[in-house]
């Protein structure tokens, strides 16, 4: 017989993924990750775009030359505009009047801008027309962040009442901490890169909550359909169920995941790193991120989880009691699983189905022969009842 693809045999249970089983070694991995985004917090810190902290851009057209000799030519721009202000980034953009770069800087006041503009005008030779110049204030970026904020709360909220209503409070919590924990460690990632955090990181953000909503919701989903009835099933744990469904699961999680990151690392690494769009890296980078680390919650943290906090529900405990205690009566020889087939060593030969079978269809001892009786004749005798007189009406 061919032997089963990775696809059947996971879907079967018999790929040997015990993922449940194994919930203290994933919970141990993922709080130590969590410590090292809490360290990288509180040591980097996040890389705030103007939008947020404030700032100046200037696009200079890309036709002065390379963008290294833009960015050492605005650096001096600024120190000869005094005020201490300095480079944040340099990245080259392109726009519908063709490409440019655009430098951004930390706030200057309206007469170093404009110094800093004639400086780059003279040193490539523009007129200061050419050179476009922006002030972001930092008041705007805090309306973005509250917004942000209040989102991401309204999100949270209507997530928690779809999965109580569609599952219940326990897989809602459980859902709910994986999303967290999704959050966190992509902010984690994303602080110890040092990217600039964007209004299109912050859309990043919101939109890989989404995916790891989907993901957590085609394992519960699955979860909830292996579990149904399971305090009448003698066989399986809560825990054993759920694990099934993880294995159950786990190529379409896989297959989704890959299909999803395929166009965000075309968007990340093609467009941002050889292209240069240096406007697609905030979002494909926390795209990418985000959606991987989905994933990886998805499967190993969310159902563990939710196996930890169904175990502690008083019905699931009796249930798993009962099913380790007749694995151990079964172990000692105590009780037969129902479908042994008895054996010599219990004091009685094996049966034989075959001999079964015809033992089944023999006829009994001292039983009458089958078959039908000849007709006219009564236990053998001649019809009449005459015996061996001969046949005559009686004188």
């Amino acid at each position: 017989m061919a032997r089963s693809g990775l696809a059947t045999r996971l879907y079967r249970g018999e790929a040997g993924l015990d993922v449940v089983g194994r919930r203290k070694l994933w919970f141990g991995i993922a709080g130590v990750l969590v410590l090292l985004a809490v360290l990288s917090f509180l040591v980097s810190g996040f890389k705030l775009g103007i939008e947020f902290s404030g700032g100046n851009s200037y696009q200079v057209p890309a036709s002065v030359g390379t963008l290294e000799r833009t960015e050492i030519v605005t650096e001096e721009a600024l120190a000869s505009a005094g005020g201490g202000a300095e480079l944040v980034t340099a990245q080259k953009v392109g726009g519908p009047s063709g490409d440019f770069y655009e430098m951004r800087t930390s706030e200057l006041d309206a007469e170093e801008a404009e110094a800093v503009k004639v400086a780059l005008a003279e040193e490539f030779g523009l007129n200061a027309d050419q050179i476009s110049a922006n002030r972001v204030s930092s008041a705007w970026g805090g309306q973005v962040t509250s917004r942000a904020v209040l989102g991401l709360v309204i999100f949270v909220a209507l997530v928690t009442v779809y999965l109580i209503l569609r599952f219940e409070w326990r897989m809602a919590a459980a859902a709910v901490g994986s999303l967290f924990l999704n959050l966190v460690l992509t902010s984690g990632i994303y602080s110890a890169i040092g990217f600039e955090v964007t209004p299109s990181t912050v859309i990043g953000f919101l939109t890989i909550l989404g995916f790891a909503l989907y993901d957590v919701v085609v394992v519960f989903d699955k979860v909830q359909e292996n579990v149904r009835g399971i305090t009448a099933n003698n066989n399986q744990t809560y825990g054993e169920a759920a694990n099934l469904a993880v294995n159950q699961s786990l190529m379409r999680s896989l297959n989704t995941s890959v299909v999803a990151l395929l166009p965000v690392g075309g968007l990340l690494f093609i467009g941002a790193g050889l292209l240069g769009a240096g406007t697609l890296k905030d979002l494909g980078l926390v795209l990418f991120v985000g959606m991987a680390v989905a994933f990886l919650t998805s499967i190993l943290v969310a159902t563990p989880l939710l196996v930890v906090l169904k175990n502690q529900e008083p019905r699931i405990q009796a249930h798993n009691k009962r099913i380790l205690a007749r694995r151990g009566a079964i172990a000692r020889g105590e009780i037969t699983p129902k479908g042994t087939p008895r054996s010599a060593e219990d004091g009685e030969e094996p049966i034989d189905a075959d001999a079964a079978a015809l033992a089944g269809s023999a006829p009994k001892v001292g039983a009458r022969p089958a078959g039908k009786r000849p007709t006219g004749a009564r236990g053998g005798r001649p019809a009449g009842g005459g015996g061996n007189r001969p046949g005559g009406k009686r004188r």
